[in-house]
């Protein structure tokens, strides 16, 4: 539950830098770069959300699933070798 409280604040997060360099780009005016920043700052989140991902799934913390379920294999009797 951690785990995934974790990508919701991050998933989060990003939306929000980018929510607020979207206002910077429309509203101000000065020179401080502020979109820039804001916008370095969501591709840092983003390359984060990632890297975290990733860890989770290899360390199994997270287990990956299709859309689509394949049924499992069924248990036949293998076939005889031929005499």
């Amino acid at each position: 539950m951690l785990v995934k409280a974790i990508i919701i604040g991050l998933l989060l997060a990003i939306v929000t830098s980018l929510l607020t360099s979207m206002v910077f780009l429309v509203r101000d005016r000065s020179d401080q770069r502020r979109t820039l920043t804001g916008l370095k700052i969501r591709v840092a989140l983003s390359i984060t959300l990632l890297v975290f991902v990733v860890l989770a799934w290899r360390e199994g913390w997270i287990q990956p699933h299709g859309l689509v379920r394949t049924p499992p294999p069924t248990s036949s009797p293998a076939p005889s070798p031929a005499p």
